[in-house]
């Protein structure tokens, strides 16, 4: 697959965790349309179940899920996938918040992605995590 000129593998899959259905189709259109294949989920659990039966290669995961908190979220999906790139979404905090900031210096988080998102922040994410 390519994402604009850069070649991307076919295996590669985003996961992303956000409890709100239209949130996860926002992420996975703007995916879709650069060829990039993505699988969503509601919530903690079923992410840490997806995590457990298949290998991802970047994570979105929301700041704010009803059963799961993220910095242990984050943990757990990177020991099923170790050196995944996660990038925390959040419309709750900034980029330069001091929980995000302090996450991101301890390599709990790779990123951090605003609601709203622009599709050119999304994809510029997902090129620079998917792109060999």
């Amino acid at each position: 697959m390519t994402v604009g000129d850069a070649v991307i593998s076919s295996a590669a899959a985003v996961l992303i965790v956000d409890d709100e259905p239209g949130m996860c189709w926002a992420l996975g259109h703007i995916l879709k349309r650069s060829g990039i294949v993505s699988v969503a989920a509601t919530s903690g659990e079923e992410a840490l179940r997806l995590v457990q039966r298949e290998r991802f290669y970047l994570a979105f995961i929301d700041a704010k899920l009803p059963d799961a908190e993220w910095r242990e979220l984050a943990r757990r999906i990177r020991e099923a996938n170790p050196g995944i790139p996660i990038v925390l979404v959040s419309g709750y905090f900034y980029g330069d918040d001091p929980e995000v900031l302090q996450a991101a210096t301890a390599g709990v988080i790779s990123g951090f992605l605003s609601k709203p998102f622009l599709h050119d922040e999304v994809l510029a994410i997902a090129r620079a995590a998917l792109v060999p």
